[in-house]
């Protein structure tokens, strides 16, 4: 029975869950739905703006309260690439239904996470997690968070929008470049990971192998 005052396990665990970052990313994810009526129901652009704003902006606070506060944890990890990857997809999808974006962005897009999503079941049968996310990865996912909602303010007539779809389609362009150029490396570093685990369980096996007719 533990003592009064010292935390168990369990709680330790809860308490790696249950922090103000992890709050932070799950907020971000419940305004995926809201973004996407948002753009798709009355069209308000404004707020769907303002959601994109207020997601970027939980985005980089999630991540600088988990290290001041050294609230770290393997959800928090989880969550934020999922949560950048959802909004991608999401906006991708709404402004493609908008006639805002070309289908094609959004097949070359997501054509790339499938790709990447082909070695989660490979790496979880060796035992490892998810890859974690590089440099490289992050550059290329916020530049499409850059894009994305310039295009959406592009949407309408003026300077300004004409300004802001010139600029969001540079952004664009660059962060299809760069994100396909991370998911090779991502790719890579997952043919990498996979054959030196079967390497480790191969020379494993073959040194606690019976020695066999050797041994009579």
């Amino acid at each position: 029975m533990p003592e009064p005052g010292t935390a168990t396990g369990a709680d330790r665990e809860a308490s790696r869950i249950v922090t103000l970052p992890n709050a932070l990313s799950f907020a971000r994810l419940l305004g995926v739905p809201v973004f996407v009526w948002l753009v798709l129901g009355p069209h308000a652009d404004g707020w769907a703006l303002g959601v994109l704003a207020g997601a970027a902006v939980t985005d980089w606070l999630d991540g600088k309260l988990a290290r001041l506060l050294r609230q770290e944890s393997r959800l928090g990890q989880l969550l934020d690439p999922a949560a950048d990857r959802l909004y991608i997809i999401a906006t991708l999808v709404a402004l493609s239904v908008r006639n805002i974006v070309p289908w094609w962005l959004t097949a070359v897009l997501v054509g790339r996470d499938l790709l990447l999503a082909g070695w989660l079941p490979a790496l979880r049968r060796a035992g490892l997690g998810p890859l974690p996310v590089h440099f490289l990865g992050k550059t290329a996912t916020l530049t499409l968070l850059y894009a994305l909602p310039l295009l959406l303010l592009g949407a309408g007539h003026g300077a300004v929008p004409h300004l802001a779809r010139t600029v969001g389609w540079a952004f664009a362009l660059w962060g299809v470049g760069l994100y396909w150029y991370a998911g090779v490396l991502y790719a890579l570093q997952a043919h990498r990971l996979l054959a030196v685990r079967r390497l480790r369980h191969h020379d494993g096996r073959v040194t606690h192998a019976p020695s066999g007719k050797a041994s009579a």
